[in-house]
């Protein structure tokens, strides 16, 4: 996958779809290093009928696994080749933090930062921000599963 990928492309690497597919595009990615990804925030959003009705607000479940997604693709790009096209499971998150809510019209742009890759998990530091300003945080951890 190259820098500017569409959803097409992101297709090809994770299994999510809608309503659970929650990248849009990546914006940057070095693989070994780093993910730069983005969401456009609509309030057609499915979660939106229920958190909360009259002031809609992205659950931070859905920000965790929207990074954690991002993520996938930073780890699938940087794995060896025999861990190519696998699937990657979430394993774990610490030092999660949320700042500021996430409303319909953001866009979300994801940040991810490979701290250790192995050769069956990786561990990652994402970052969601808005408009410059820190949306949420958290250490990542994922694992090789099967072939997709």
């Amino acid at each position: 996958m190259k820098s500017g990928s569409d959803i097409g492309a992101i297709m090809e690497l994770l299994p999510h779809r809608y309503p659970f597919l929650l990248v849009d595009r990546v914006i940057e990615l070095v693989p070994g290093e780093r993910i730069v990804a983005l969401k456009n925030v609509t309030i057609n959003e499915p979660f939106f009928q229920g958190h909360f009705p009259g002031r809609p607000i992205m659950p931070g479940v859905l920000i965790i696994e929207a990074m954690a997604q991002a993520g996938g693709i930073l780890a699938n790009e940087s794995a060896p080749v025999e861990q190519k096209g696998r699937l990657i499971y979430f394993m774990g998150m610490d030092k999660v933090r949320f700042r500021r809510p996430v409303i319909p019209g953001d866009q979300i742009i994801f940040e991810a930062n490979l701290l250790k890759l192995r050769s069956k998990a990786a561990k990652m530091a994402g970052r969601a921000t808005v408009d410059g300003q820190l949306a949420a945080e958290a250490e990542l951890m994922a694992s090789f599963g099967e072939n997709i």
